[in-house]
């Protein structure tokens, strides 16, 4: 059994897949042994994580995920725990290994009951897994309202319900501010809604169990981004082995937003970085970090720089895009940049022809700027936000970067899109998506593939709001950048 952390890097299986697997396996295995292997999983995680439980309560599907919580229970009565299943199905339905294991939590003592009990130390979702294509309903809706509202941890089988384990969509997320910790046991493989959207929500911590059948012999639908290796720097470097970032943008009012760019361009590692600020007003040098250059936006020579455009551009930025575009070595596009060229076929055509050049981009959208770029609803994004990565990546001829909880990184169709896990609420404030784009330009200045200059960056940018210290100031952008370094 394995924890998933930030640092996790491995292939993630969409549900056919995971059915192709399981069935092989099932195929190659006595009867019954997949869920009698799953049910002893889950009652070990049960009792690491409540090993002085007085009463757990499970609650079981009409399913095969039933049956994982059935083979829990047995297990778990004859280890001297107090397990009471609530059962919301029909017995004469049940698969036969579900059936299976009905029988043996009824032989093991395991106590049946029409109603949750009052209060528990553990409850265990095992209502619905990877087939079910419905919402809860009815009594499992109840139940999983209910659990939402303990205190108690919860545990769910193999995905919590309700949750499409190819998208992380879900109809039955428990509200953010919900008291009780969540972890999940998840089986034969890691599915990618677990990762992304309200799947982080949902199933909070993700364990793994590969039930004894290591080999997939599946390509994966998706890959977990991993840490970074460090890159230590030759003693023989110099300024020009890094690079120059451009950071183009801050319209009046918004020079904020290019400052904090070009900050964290500086701080993760760029030879040089040079702001070219719309404002023609702007002050000509920010005493706070002298190390920054200041220029007016139309006179930098972008040929052989990396261009961060669009940050507080506002609807200035328009003026300059076919420039940049036209000229820019390497491009990261945020902001008010993919806003402009959402609505200017002229610009998406340039755009897309600087794949065809050779000339690499990354973009950062947020889920409504990506529904303006394809052309759809910030709804239909969060639906389904790997095959959006990978829409915007192909339409454009970039690497996408999808910003959100679970931020999807894309770069066409022939590799699979990384799912990020680092990060956390704190990044919830202004800036921090200057900061990031800063980042992801510091990395292709120094020449990193696209691709990866936009996964390691945004994971050092989730790594910073990880392991902001507990009880320290909020983190805002402006200190979020300073440590764009780690």
């Amino acid at each position: 059994m394995q924890r998933i952390t930030p640092a996790t890097a491995c292939g993630l299986f969409d549900i056919a897949a995971t059915r192709r697997i399981e069935q092989a396996a099932a195929a190659a295995l006595p009867p019954h042994t997949l869920m009698q292997r799953a049910g002893l999983a889950v009652a070990r995680l049960a009792m690491a994580l409540a090993p002085h439980a007085r009463t757990i309560w499970i609650a079981c599907g009409p399913g095969n995920n039933g049956g994982d919580g059935f083979e829990a229970a047995a297990q778990l009565r004859h280890r001297g725990f107090l397990p009471i299943v609530t059962f919301a199905g029909h017995e004469n339905r049940l698969p036969p290994d579900a059936s299976a294991s009905l029988q043996r939590a009824r032989d093991a003592g395991v106590i049946f009951a029409p109603e949750p009990p009052a209060s528990c130390e553990l409850a265990i979702d095992a209502l619905l897994g990877i087939g079910s294509s419905r919402p809860p309903e009815k009594l499992m809706a109840d139940w999983l309202r209910r659990m939402h509202a303990m205190a108690a941890p919860v545990l769910s089988v193999d995905v919590p319900s309700g949750l499409n384990a190819d998208t992380g969509d879900s109809s039955a997320t428990p509200h953010p501010g919900a008291l009780s910790p969540r972890f999940c046991l998840t089986f034969l493989t890691l599915k990618p809604g677990l990762f992304t959207a309200q799947g982080r929500d949902a199933a909070g911590t993700v364990w793994f169990d590969d039930l004894g059948c290591s080999g997939t012999g599946e390509a994966p639908a998706a890959r977990l981004a991993g840490a970074p290796a460090d890159a230590p720097r030759s003693h023989a470097s110099h300024k020009g082995s890094y690079g120059d970032v451009a950071v183009i943008g801050g319209a009046s009012g918004m020079a904020g937003a290019a400052l904090l760019a070009g900050s964290a361009a500086l701080h993760a590692g760029a030879g040089r970085v040079f702001v070219g600020l719309l404002d023609a007003s702007a002050a000509p040098v920010d005493l706070a970090q002298p190390e920054l250059m200041m220029r007016d936006a139309r006179s930098l020579d972008l040929s052989g720089m990396t261009a961060v455009c669009g940050c507080g551009g506002g609807a200035d930025i328009r003026a300059v895009l076919p420039r940049v575009l036209a000229t820019a070595a390497a491009l990261v596009l945020d902001a008010d940049a993919l806003n402009a060229i959402a609505v200017d076929g002229a610009l998406q055509t340039q755009l897309a022809s600087r794949a065809r050049r050779g000339r690499p981009t990354v973009i950062t959208p947020h889920p409504l700027e990506a529904a303006r770029l394809l052309n759809c609803t910030a709804t239909d994004i969060q639906a389904n936000r790997l095959v959006a990565a990978r829409q915007l990546a192909s339409r454009y001829g970039v690497v996408a970067v999808l910003k959100g909880s679970g931020t999807v990184i894309a770069e066409g169709d022939s590799t699979p899109p990384v799912l990020n896990l680092t990060g956390n609420a704190r990044l919830a404030t202004a800036g921090t998506g200057d900061v990031l784009a800063g980042m992801i330009g510091a990395a292709l200045a120094a020449q990193r593939p696209p691709f990866e200059a936009a996964r390691e960056a945004v994971w050092r940018h989730g790594h910073i709001a990880d392991t902001w210290p507990a009880g320290a100031p909020p983190l805002t952008a402006g200190a979020l950048a300073r440590q764009a370094h780690c």
